[in-house]
């Protein structure tokens, strides 16, 4: 993992480009500890950088912005390439020679042999910046699912890229504005794929490469859909050999786990009290020739601490488990503001906040990289919604803590995914709901002047309708989800963000392609069985995990709210008199100042309700703290 920056002028570089690309290098060094380097071309309009975290091939040969042998083409890597060593063998019996060990170098060989098709042969987690100095070209490349970030600016005269938009804001010829429709989006709690919170900065979306050309008149601009996930047509599935599906499910977890365990510094894992950590940790056990450290978050409030569940898990691999106990003060005090900063988006929960303290416990541990299960509930459906959307009907009260925040509290319908699915989702349900809490507490006029905007609308008009249509519900239910939340929120402030706050690579599994491919061939009944979620993938590792983890029903892993405990509410209240007073919610202009504050003090005392009140409290604040740490 690392961090990428860098920026493309219509004409020559200013005398200031090189003290402007180290300003923006600076706001991600966070991301890479091992120093950071830099390319600078004045001629050609360039500058491009680099911040890295050492994994593969530490030495200092191997660092970047890697340079051809002719130095026509110069790469920046920001990620991990699984099964490098025989890709590069073969490539090596093809003719192409490396100067390092690195897995970042393959993308110069693998681009000159097949342009920007090169990113179909690399199996991983990455974020790409490439300048093909002969042609005048500017290649962004981003994972298939999204686990790295990338984002870009185009504007008439400049072109910049970063790892996250606070590097992109660090330029002088870029504002430092947030969009008022991304506001919207986030009190809504959605994120519309492919942009930002920020004004002209826009993300690379998954599975895409960007192409920038220069011309007489500016930028060229191209984005190409090189991967997606793709569903087969309903009743096209498999149904026959319920064994030989498992199987499959097995070969490729197991795959998954070997090759990203392969690095040249110690792996350790992430987990919780849940199945997949569970047995990817059983599965992880058994490849490694080193001992494993398992690294698991407690709470104070017992009704979301899975930590003893966690520690019995370890304890039956006979692996090392080091608890991070994150207390109140930690998940609302200037941890809140640091998990805004890094995230440079809001969140409905504080799980991320937890995570970025399980992420410093995993360095000071002496970790870099850690495998993780995100990924699991998408592609083998464990979330409840999915369920839902399976099979109908009310839901299960040991799901009572999540009503209200990622479940409904009632039916609800919206008219754009009726449109488009035929239904609505479980997963948006929830969101629905909030819209509908939300949108009184804005201020006047600001939908009118957004042209009558509509967030959830606008969420759906970004899903490709070839990949929904004729799919069965609970397809188009989790294919939804992992083009929205999935990339948006969760592999943003509960994943890549928030590790990377402290230099830890996360190395997610079951996000693996490959496992991916195979996951949308399983038919929904093998998904849910019985009413059991996730029921291939269980079986699949069955004898990897110990039974009680087996027989364990889904539990959301969340970090307690704030309405369940005084101090925690004290302590939000806190941050309440800094970020969201009438003057400030006036200045950032996004909501009605008396409404929000007559909001803030009027809890409801229904649990669900209060589940509900206390996310979009959590947007609220999460906003005007973006306002104050980004654009002031």
């Amino acid at each position: 993992m690392c961090g990428i920056a860098g920026f493309l002028t219509r004409d020559r570089l200013g005398t200031d480009a090189s003290r402007v690309l180290d300003r923006m290098l600076a706001k991600i060094a966070h991301r890479g500890p091992d120093g950071p380097g830099a390319v600078i071309e004045p001629t050609a309009g360039l500058a491009i950088g680099h911040v890295r975290l050492a994994i593969n091939d530490q030495r200092s040969t191997a660092a970047q912005p890697l340079l051809s042998s002719d130095g026509m083409i110069i790469a920046t890597v920001a990620g991990e390439f699984y099964g490098f060593r025989r890709l590069r063998a073969e490539l090596t019996a093809r003719g192409e020679r490396f100067a390092t060990k690195s897995d970042s170098e393959l993308v110069i060989a693998l681009y000159r042999r097949y342009g920007t098709d090169f990113v179909e042969h690399l199996r991983g987690e990455f974020a790409i910046a490439l300048v093909d100095v002969h042609r005048g070209r500017l290649v962004l490349a981003r994972d298939r699912f999204g686990v790295r970030p990338l984002f870009y600016h185009a504007g008439a005269a400049v072109f910049g890229w970063a790892s996250e938009a606070k590097a992109l804001l660090a330029h002088p010829a870029i504002p430092r504005r947030l969009d008022r429709a991304a506001a919207v989006n986030q009190l809504a709690q959605v994120m519309v794929p492919g942009t930002t919170a920020f004004e002209s900065v826009d993300a690379v979306r998954p599975g895409h490469v960007v192409t920038v050309d220069r011309d007489a008149g500016g930028f060229q601009i191209r984005s190409r859909q090189y991967w997606d996930l793709e569903f087969p047509a309903e009743g096209g599935w498999d149904e026959g050999d319920t064994e030989a599906h498992v199987d499959a499910v097995r070969r490729a977890v197991i795959d998954a786990v070997e090759v990203r365990l392969d690095a040249d510094v110690t792996v350790g894992q992430y987990l919780s009290g849940g199945m997949d950590s569970g047995a990817l940790l059983g599965v992880a056990s058994a490849l490694s020739q080193r001992p494993l450290t398992a690294l698991t978050i407690g709470f104070e409030d017992t009704a979301y601490d899975e930590s003893a569940v966690a520690n019995a898990v370890a304890d039956h691999h006979g692996v090392d488990v080091a608890v991070r106990r994150v207390t109140d003060t930690e998940l609302y005090g200037e941890a809140f503001v640091q998990a805004v900063w890094h995230s440079e988006r809001t969140f409905y929960n504080t799980l991320g906040i937890a995570k970025m303290h399980l992420a410093r416990t995993a360095r000071e541990r002496g970790l870099r990289a850690v495998l993780s299960g995100e990924g699991a509930d998408e592609l083998f459906t464990g979330y409840p919604a999915f369920a839902l959307d399976h099979a109908g009907g009310a839901t299960d009260p040991a799901d009572a803590l999540v009503v209200g925040a990622t479940l409904p509290m009632r039916p609800q319908r919206h008219p754009a995914f009726e449109n488009r699915l035929g239904f609505t989702p479980g997963w948006v349900q929830p969101w629905v709901s909030t819209w509908n809490t939300v949108r009184p507490l804005l201020a006047n006029g600001l939908l009118a002047d957004l042209g009558g905007y509509e967030p959830l609308e606008a969420v759906v008009q970004k899903l490709d309708p070839a990949r929904l249509q004729g799919r069965g519900r609970l397809d188009q239910a989790q294919y939804s989800w992992i083009k929205t939340m999935l990339e948006g929120q969760i592999l943003n402030w509960g994943g890549d963000r928030v590790d990377m706050a402290h230099a830890i690579e996360c190395r997610p599994v079951l996000l693996d392609h490959h496992v991916a491919e195979i996951a949308v061939r399983i038919p929904p009944s093998l998904r849910i069985r019985d009413g059991v979620e996730k029921w291939v993938l269980r079986e699949a590792l069955r004898h990897a995990m110990p039974e009680f983890l087996y027989r364990r029903r889904k539990f959301a892993f969340m970090a307690p709210p704030a309405h369940r405990s005084p101090d925690r509410s004290s302590l939000l209240s806190r941050l309440d008199g800094k970020y969201l007073t009438r003057d400030r919610i006036a200045e950032v202009g996004i909501c009605d100042a008396d409404r929000t504050i007559r909001f803030l003090t009027e809890i409801p005392p229904d649990p669900a309700q209060a589940n509900e009140h206390d996310k979009i409290h959590n947007h609220l604040l999460g906003l005007h703290i973006l306002h104050d740490l980004f654009t002031r």
